[in-house]
């Protein structure tokens, strides 16, 4: 199942935010439907990010709108992925956003599933595997990073069993990587956020492998938990490995220099559509928080494993 597909000059979207209940498709006909879908997360993960924005460069030139400003929008829908500010600024440099779009989509597949064959490497029989987030298909164009590492360790034949933060405030977790396990067929489990470690301090986990939204000098940026689930892993000796692509690298910064999003407090102060926390209550929401690379075990590429930097 694509995440996303060009058709009839539109980007078709898998409406992220109605899974797993419903299978419904978003129709960006423009580049301002590309933000407004980034923006709220009816397209999300970097590698996804980063394909739609190219799409949406693509929209922008088929309206006659100049690629410089479109551009500028596109980056500002989400600042901290820096696959968004790589795809916007690769199509720029292209003589056709379109082609290069196109090209971009189905590089991510390619890349995914090198990714997935060097991760699989450190992966043994008999493991079982907590990851935080959604860093599967649905977070890229197909196949994933961190759960491309885990279908390829199960295509392979290993007997792997899998662990799910639920990742509050949007439970990517519990719709998406949970969904996309039973797909597969992979055995899976399902827990709150504040059980990871009490499963690794129990034994019950044998390696941890998250997605990325950046990596950069120092470490990496990630959704808001797994600076926790990092720190856990530390404590308990369990390897902490990060899937990425080498677009989603940013060699030039500090990651303490990344621009944190913060997100719409309702995000917190409702589950669904259900209040949580008394009127009045003030609210932080970072999207995502940074991991240091003293923690990280190594950075699975579609290159090989890289050491942290």
């Amino acid at each position: 199942m694509k995440t996303m597909f060009w058709k009839d000059n539109q980007l078709v979207l898998i409406d992220q935010t109605k899974l797993p209940h419903e299978l419904v498709y978003y129709h960006c006909k423009t580049y301002k439907d590309v933000i407004h879908a980034i923006k709220t997360m009816k397209v999300r993960g970097a590698p996804a990010i980063g394909v739609a924005a190219a799409f949406g460069m693509a929209l922008a030139e088929l309206e006659g709108v100049d690629l410089q400003k479109a551009g500028e929008e596109i980056k500002d829908a989400r600042p901290t992925a820096v696959n968004l500010f790589w795809a916007v600024d690769r199509v720029l440099k292209s003589d056709n956003a379109l082609e290069e779009a196109l090209k971009m989509y189905d590089e991510d597949i390619e890349t995914n599933k090198a990714i997935g064959k060097h991760g699989a490497e450190v992966i043994d029989d008999g493991d079982t595997i907590l990851t935080h987030c959604n860093a599967g298909a649905l977070a890229c164009v197909d196949y994933g990073t961190a759960l491309g590492v885990i279908r390829a360790a199960f295509e392979e034949g290993k007997k792997i069993k899998v662990i799910c933060d639920e990742t509050r405030p949007f439970c990517q977790g519990a719709k998406l990587s949970v969904f996309e396990m039973q797909q597969e067929n992979i055995p899976v489990k399902l827990i709150v956020d504040n059980a990871a470690a009490r499963m690794m301090q129990t034994g019950k986990v044998n390696k941890v492998v998250v997605g990325a939204d950046r990596v950069a000098k120092g470490g990496i940026a990630n959704k808001i938990g797994t600076l926790m689930v990092a720190l856990a892993a530390k404590r308990f000796d369990v390897p902490f490995y990060v899937a990425a692509p080498k677009s989603t690298f940013d060699f030039e910064n500090s990651i303490y220099d990344t621009k944190i999003e913060e997100r719409d407090p309702n995000e917190v102060l409702y589950f669904g559509e259900c209040r949580v926390a008394p009127e009045g209550t003030e609210v932080e929401n970072p999207s995502f928080d940074i991991v240091p690379s003293d923690l990280i075990t190594g950075i699975i590429t579609e290159e090989g494993i890289l050491e942290p930097f």
